[in-house]
């Protein structure tokens, strides 16, 4: 069927497919935006942790180290040097444990592969599109 036949002129169908092509368009933006919403959380998450973790360790470090270094010292009559080492050792613990945390929570983020994949295919599709050939009014 022409488009003669169903009523439209040229003109009509450059716009049918201008709008379509951009509404296309934002149809893809949309998806690449969700995508790099919900990576975006997952960065949040991870760098609260991680902030986190700091003000923690910044704040609670001295206070437990003393208190934990006399517990030893007088519990145990472990030389303060020694207690010491002991408590810092488990503090270092501690951190790498939360940065381990931390960089599972990176490692979640991925970049947004539907997007780019749904845009190749449409590229792939609007690459292929040939005009038809003019063909002369009295030749048909």
């Amino acid at each position: 069927m022409s488009a003669a036949d169903e009523g439209r002129s040229l003109g009509e169908l450059v716009a049918a497919a201008t709008a379509d092509l951009s509404g296309l368009v934002h149809d893809e933006i949309a998806l690449a935006k969700a995508e790099i919403r919900q990576d975006v959380k997952r960065a949040a998450f991870g760098s609260a942790a991680g902030v986190i973790a700091a003000v923690l360790g910044l704040f609670a470090v001295p206070l437990f180290s003393f208190a934990l270094a006399f517990w030893l010292r007088n519990w145990w009559g472990i030389p303060m040097a020694v207690a010491c080492v002991i408590v810092g050792g488990l503090f270092v613990l501690l951190a790498v444990v939360l940065l381990l945390a931390a960089k599972v929570w990176f490692t979640r983020i991925s970049p947004p592969t539907r997007s780019m994949q749904s845009a190749k295919e449409s590229a792939a599709v609007i690459s292929h599109v040939r005009p038809h050939p003019r063909v002369p009014a009295g030749s048909v």
